[in-house]
């Protein structure tokens, strides 16, 4: 395999070069913003909640491999893209299990590993409406799931997993409207799913450290 092989799948692109996709490259930045939001949140929160310290660290491992993708655009960095955004997306979802829906931690891995199952089995179902998409139609599908889950249960976190639900659903929308849009639109909307799922692994976060708060408040009440 050649892992230097070149890619082009986006309206953006329209040569070779390093800055060909000016946009969908730069756009990333707004994955930095919002793991810094992440640390600034988890510093707030005390800054020992370890599991979120490193789903931030991995946001801007997430941004800058898709930007390593829209610059280079070739196989290895193909995986530099995906590769983070998977592991982001089975940790959390292990996280919302035990933190926020509160399964035990056996409980929380069994229902991961059957999430990734049910996500692999479900994706050609999926690709005959949504196409190269279909991979993250699990993801939303669990965002929504468990916010409303979480909003009907009165958890204090419910609020912006459903949030961020709500914005992957239009972020993903742009996703697919980039090819069908770009005769129009030359630039492309891809650059628009880099800034809301930023938005969204933002809420992810906040969502992780409001589930931790009433724990770390109890430590403190009792510390002192």
């Amino acid at each position: 395999m050649d892992w230097t092989q070149p890619i082009d799948a986006y309206c953006e692109r329209l040569g070779a070069g390093f800055w060909a996709e000016p946009l969908n490259a730069i756009s990333n930045l707004a994955f930095l913003v919002a793991a810094a939001a992440g640390f600034a949140l988890w510093r707030r929160a005390g800054g020992r909640d370890r599991p979120v310290c490193l789903l931030a660290g991995l946001v801007a491992i997430i941004g800058i491999g898709s930007f390593l993708f829209h610059t280079f655009a070739n196989r290895w960095s193909s995986l530099a893209d995906v590769l983070p955004i998977a592991l982001f997306i089975y940790a959390y979802f292990f996280l919302a299990l035990h933190r926020l829906v509160g399964l035990g931690r056996w409980a929380a891995g069994l229902g991961t590993a059957a999430f990734l199952g049910a996500s692999i089995l479900s994706e050609p179902l999926f690709a005959g409406m949504v196409g190269s998409s279909a991979g993250y139609v699990p993801s939303l599908l669990a965002m929504l799931g468990i916010g409303g889950y979480l909003v009907a249960t009165r958890h204090r976190a419910g609020p912006a997993v459903l949030a961020a639900g709500a914005v992957f659903a239009v972020s993903l929308g742009l996703r697919m409207a980039d090819a069908p849009l770009c005769a129009g639109w030359p630039l492309g909307t891809h650059f628009l799913w880099h800034v809301l799922n930023a938005v969204t692994l933002g809420l992810l976060l906040a969502a992780a450290v409001a589930g931790r708060q009433p724990e770390t408040e109890a430590a403190r009440a009792s510390a002192r």
